[in-house]
Protein backbone atom coordinates (compact mmCIF):
# COMPACT_ATOMS: atom_id res chain seq x y z
CA UNK A 1 0.00 0.00 0.00
CA UNK A 2 1.65 3.27 -1.08
CA UNK A 3 2.04 6.12 1.35
CA UNK A 4 2.24 9.01 -1.07
CA UNK A 5 -0.52 8.71 -3.61
CA UNK A 6 -3.21 6.40 -4.87
CA UNK A 7 -2.32 3.93 -7.60
CA UNK A 8 -4.53 4.19 -10.66
CA UNK A 9 -5.09 1.31 -13.05
CA UNK A 10 -3.72 2.02 -16.48
CA UNK A 11 -6.29 1.80 -19.26
CA UNK A 12 -5.40 -0.93 -21.74
CA UNK A 13 -6.48 -0.52 -25.34
CA UNK A 14 -8.32 -3.45 -26.97
CA UNK A 15 -6.45 -5.58 -29.48
CA UNK A 16 -6.90 -4.57 -33.15
CA UNK A 17 -8.12 -7.90 -34.54
CA UNK A 18 -10.79 -9.07 -32.04
CA UNK A 19 -11.39 -5.76 -30.22
CA UNK A 20 -11.02 -7.46 -26.81
CA UNK A 21 -9.35 -5.83 -23.79
CA UNK A 22 -8.81 -9.19 -22.03
CA UNK A 23 -7.04 -10.61 -25.08
CA UNK A 24 -4.86 -7.50 -25.16
CA UNK A 25 -3.91 -7.96 -21.49
CA UNK A 26 -3.14 -11.64 -22.21
CA UNK A 27 -0.92 -10.56 -25.10
CA UNK A 28 0.93 -8.19 -22.77
CA UNK A 29 1.48 -11.12 -20.40
CA UNK A 30 2.94 -13.23 -23.22
CA UNK A 31 5.13 -10.26 -24.15
CA UNK A 32 8.87 -10.66 -23.47
CA UNK A 33 11.54 -7.96 -23.80
CA UNK A 34 9.10 -5.49 -25.37
CA UNK A 35 8.51 -7.54 -28.52
CA UNK A 36 4.82 -6.83 -29.02
CA UNK A 37 4.70 -8.05 -32.63
CA UNK A 38 6.12 -11.44 -31.60
CA UNK A 39 3.55 -11.74 -28.81
CA UNK A 40 0.78 -10.86 -31.28
CA UNK A 41 1.99 -13.54 -33.72
CA UNK A 42 2.02 -16.14 -30.95
CA UNK A 43 -1.45 -15.33 -29.61
CA UNK A 44 -3.14 -14.82 -32.98
CA UNK A 45 -1.46 -17.98 -34.32
CA UNK A 46 -2.75 -19.94 -31.33
CA UNK A 47 -6.27 -18.57 -31.89
CA UNK A 48 -6.08 -19.60 -35.58
CA UNK A 49 -5.06 -23.12 -34.57
CA UNK A 50 -7.97 -23.25 -32.11
CA UNK A 51 -10.35 -22.14 -34.88
CA UNK A 52 -9.06 -24.92 -37.18
CA UNK A 53 -9.35 -27.62 -34.52
CA UNK A 54 -12.73 -26.73 -32.99
CA UNK A 55 -14.57 -24.79 -35.72
CA UNK A 56 -15.85 -22.51 -32.94
CA UNK A 57 -15.23 -18.83 -32.32
CA UNK A 58 -11.65 -18.78 -30.93
CA UNK A 59 -12.37 -15.78 -28.69
CA UNK A 60 -15.23 -17.68 -26.97
CA UNK A 61 -12.95 -20.70 -26.48
CA UNK A 62 -10.25 -18.39 -25.05
CA UNK A 63 -12.65 -16.68 -22.63
CA UNK A 64 -14.10 -20.01 -21.44
CA UNK A 65 -10.59 -21.41 -20.93
CA UNK A 66 -9.62 -18.40 -18.80
CA UNK A 67 -12.83 -18.71 -16.74
CA UNK A 68 -12.13 -22.43 -16.18
CA UNK A 69 -8.61 -21.72 -14.88
CA UNK A 70 -9.41 -18.73 -12.60
CA UNK A 71 -8.99 -19.73 -8.94
CA UNK A 72 -11.66 -18.79 -6.40
CA UNK A 73 -9.50 -19.19 -3.26
CA UNK A 74 -5.79 -19.32 -2.51
CA UNK A 75 -3.63 -19.79 0.57
CA UNK A 76 -1.56 -16.97 2.03
CA UNK A 77 1.18 -17.54 4.59
CA UNK A 78 0.55 -15.66 7.86
CA UNK A 79 2.96 -15.58 10.79
CA UNK A 80 1.14 -15.84 14.13
CA UNK A 81 3.01 -16.29 17.39
CA UNK A 82 6.17 -17.76 15.87
CA UNK A 83 4.31 -20.19 13.59
CA UNK A 84 3.47 -19.86 9.92
CA UNK A 85 -0.07 -20.78 8.94
CA UNK A 86 -1.47 -21.25 5.45
CA UNK A 87 -4.62 -19.13 5.63
CA UNK A 88 -7.22 -19.54 2.85
CA UNK A 89 -8.41 -16.28 1.27
CA UNK A 90 -10.68 -15.36 -1.60
CA UNK A 91 -8.94 -14.18 -4.74
CA UNK A 92 -9.96 -10.77 -6.15
CA UNK A 93 -11.23 -10.94 -9.75
CA UNK A 94 -8.27 -9.06 -11.24
CA UNK A 95 -5.76 -11.18 -9.35
CA UNK A 96 -7.58 -14.38 -10.38
CA UNK A 97 -7.36 -13.34 -14.02
CA UNK A 98 -3.64 -12.59 -13.70
CA UNK A 99 -3.02 -15.98 -12.05
CA UNK A 100 -4.96 -17.74 -14.82
CA UNK A 101 -2.90 -15.96 -17.48
CA UNK A 102 0.37 -16.80 -15.71
CA UNK A 103 -0.54 -20.47 -15.22
CA UNK A 104 -1.68 -20.98 -18.82
CA UNK A 105 1.43 -19.31 -20.29
CA UNK A 106 3.78 -21.09 -17.88
CA UNK A 107 2.39 -24.54 -18.56
CA UNK A 108 2.26 -23.84 -22.30
CA UNK A 109 5.99 -23.04 -22.22
CA UNK A 110 6.65 -26.24 -20.27
CA UNK A 111 4.99 -28.42 -22.93
CA UNK A 112 7.35 -30.49 -25.07
CA UNK A 113 8.49 -29.62 -28.60
CA UNK A 114 6.61 -27.66 -31.27
CA UNK A 115 6.25 -23.90 -31.63
CA UNK A 116 4.91 -21.62 -28.90
CA UNK A 117 1.76 -21.04 -30.98
CA UNK A 118 0.93 -24.76 -31.00
CA UNK A 119 1.80 -25.20 -27.31
CA UNK A 120 -0.36 -22.21 -26.29
CA UNK A 121 -3.25 -23.45 -28.45
CA UNK A 122 -2.98 -26.93 -26.91
CA UNK A 123 -2.97 -25.52 -23.35
CA UNK A 124 -5.96 -23.25 -24.09
CA UNK A 125 -7.90 -26.18 -25.60
CA UNK A 126 -7.04 -28.35 -22.59
CA UNK A 127 -8.23 -25.59 -20.24
CA UNK A 128 -11.40 -25.19 -22.32
CA UNK A 129 -12.07 -28.93 -21.91
CA UNK A 130 -11.31 -28.70 -18.15
CA UNK A 131 -8.17 -30.81 -18.34
CA UNK A 132 -4.45 -30.16 -18.50
CA UNK A 133 -1.80 -28.75 -16.19
CA UNK A 134 -3.33 -25.32 -15.57
CA UNK A 135 -6.65 -26.86 -14.45
CA UNK A 136 -4.70 -29.23 -12.18
CA UNK A 137 -2.92 -26.24 -10.65
CA UNK A 138 -6.29 -24.61 -9.92
CA UNK A 139 -7.63 -27.80 -8.35
CA UNK A 140 -4.48 -28.19 -6.22
CA UNK A 141 -4.84 -24.59 -5.02
CA UNK A 142 -8.47 -25.20 -4.07
CA UNK A 143 -7.57 -28.46 -2.29
CA UNK A 144 -4.87 -26.71 -0.27
CA UNK A 145 -7.33 -23.99 0.75
CA UNK A 146 -9.90 -26.63 1.71
CA UNK A 147 -7.33 -28.52 3.79
CA UNK A 148 -6.39 -25.35 5.70
CA UNK A 149 -9.96 -24.19 6.25
CA UNK A 150 -9.39 -24.50 10.02
CA UNK A 151 -7.12 -21.43 9.88
CA UNK A 152 -9.69 -19.27 8.07
CA UNK A 153 -10.37 -17.30 11.28
CA UNK A 154 -6.79 -15.92 11.16
CA UNK A 155 -7.36 -13.72 8.13
CA UNK A 156 -7.52 -10.00 8.76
Amino acid sequence: MPRRRRIFDREVLPDPKHNSVILSIFMNTVLRQGKKSTAEKIVYGALDIIKEKTAKDPLDVFMQAIDNVKPLVKVVSKRVGGSNYQVPMEVPAKNAQALAFRWIIGYAKARAGKSMQEKLAAELLAAYNKEGASIKKREDTHKMAEANKAFAHMRW
